[in-house]
Formats: structure tokens, sequence, C-alpha cells
């Protein structure tokens, strides 16, 4: 080790960006009605160059003296104010000229927060924090399709084209065709994590990050059918999710509503 020299290699500078999303209840006129359910994800608004006043995803360099997901922590409690439980590592974004700033890998994270609980306020180098609602639109071109954010003021158009079905790593590849005013590369962070999240909502486990402590079965089976972006026939729904939950002494009551029982996970599931 006397005879090492690292400055005779190229070292790249590393960042974090982590994809939060989150799924809510919209209110509905007609109380007969179940709720209907959108999936969310958050942005921030870029106060600096580049991009300046452009979308991204919260994130931002690494500390020498900080692990990745420490940075990941870090970075979203600095931007949005907000603290997941968790996060799932998604993989690394390398493309040579991904950042116009130089030679930069982000590491990129998923979380899931309960939207309806906490508010994003905007910190740090963003200037404003929002929730966008998720659609998917295909297009008459095969594998092409747009990717639809809304926030009411804020609208934003992502047109993609999912180039393989699947890598040797188990995640789709994309190319963005046109990210609108999203920084960066992370149009193409928000589809890879959108693939992966579908992928994972098949599995019961993952749904339940995305709800409260206890829930009543037509909830979790609409979380379920708002990421899949399919309906999912409630009996068969309801005999999959019986090994994974345990219902409680307590129910939900609404106008118009007869009585729900309420769930929760079951420890040892």
């Amino acid at each position: 080790m006397a005879n090492y020299d690292i400055t005779k290699y190229p070292r790249p500078s590393v960042t974090v960006d982590i994809v939060t999303f989150g799924v809510t209840g919209e209110s509905e006129r007609n109380y007969r009605q179940d709720e209907k359910k959108a999936l969310s994800l958050l942005l921030i608004k870029r106060g600096g160059h580049p991009f300046m006043n452009k979308w991204a995803l919260p994130g931002g360099f690494l500390n020498i003296d900080e692990s990745i997901e420490e940075c990941a922590f870090r970075e979203l409690k600095e931007e949005t104010n907000l603290v997941p439980s968790s996060l799932m590592p998604m993989g690394a974004f390398s493309e040579v000229d991904r950042d116009p700033r130089g030679r930069i890998i982000s590491n990129a994270y998923i979380t899931i927060v309960d939207e309806e609980n906490v508010k994003a306020l905007a910190g740090d180098d963003a200037v404003d924090a929002l929730w966008f609602k998720v659609s998917l639109e295909k297009t008459s071109s095969k594998g092409k399709f747009f990717l639809h954010l809304d926030n009411d003021d804020v609208k934003l158009h992502i047109k993609a084209e999912l180039k393989l079905s699947k890598t040797r790593f188990g995640q789709n590849e994309y190319e963005i065709i046109d990210s609108d005013q999203l920084a960066f590369d992370h149009a193409k962070v928000i589809a890879t994590a959108i693939g992966l999240i579908k992928k994972a909502a098949e599995d019961f486990d993952f749904l339940f990050d995305f709800m409260p402590e206890c829930f009543t079965l037509t909830g979790l089976q609409k979380v379920q059918e708002t990421i899949l972006g399919v309906e999912v026939a409630p009996a068969n729904f309801r005999r999959k999710i019986t090994p994974y939950v345990e219902e409680t002494d307590r129910v939900v009551t609404g106008a118009g509503h007869r009585p729900a029982k309420l769930y929760r996970r079951k420890k040892d599931s």
C-alpha cells in the first residue's frame, strides 16, 4: 500500500436520487361509490444550476463520511422534510453524459410514504416540493408510452419507449424520447421505478408499505389495482391475501356504507 497512489485513477462523483411514491384517496361525490385511489410521485423544483427551475427527484451528492443509504435519507430530509421508514435500492445510473457538471454516477432508491399524513416542504437547494399524480398512456406504436405527471397547476408529459422487456438483472430498459421539464436523466429513473413497483405489487409484502397500520381489505385491494393499473376480482384477492393479514376488533364507518372490518399485517408474514 505504500506505493499506491489513488490520484492516478479517475474518481467520478457519486450522488443519490430518491423516487418517492404515495397512494392517496380522491373524494367521491357519490358516497355509494368506493373511494378512488391515485398513485403519486414527489418531485422538487431545482433552485440552482444546472436545470434551474426544472423538476427533479430529491437527491444530492454523497459526503465522504457517509454511506449511500445515509446520504439518501439525509437528502430526502433536507430537500422535502420527509423521513421514510425504509429505502429500496433500485440500481445505479451511470451514462457518461447524464450530468452536464461532469462524470457523476447516481444510485437510485425507491421509498413509499403515506402522502395523506405528511406534507412535503421544500428545503436546501429546492425551491418547491410537490406531489404529482402518475398515469400511463400507451400509444399506437409498440413499446412506446406517455407518462403523465399532474399536479393541477403543473403538468409534465414524458414520452418513453420500452427497449427490452427485461434485462439480465430483471429491470426493464427504457429510452426517453421526450423528458419535458424533468432534469438530468430523471425521466428514465422514474420510468424504471414505475416498472419495478408494478412488478413488486404482485407481492403482498410490498403492498403493506403503502398502508397504515390498520386498513380495510377493499382499501388494500385498491392500492394493488392502482399500482398495477388493472382491476382484481375481490374474491380472488381475498383468498390470496388471507395468509398475510389478521382481523382486528375495529371497524370503519362512513355515510351510506356498512361498517367495514379493519385488518392488519400478520407479524409473522
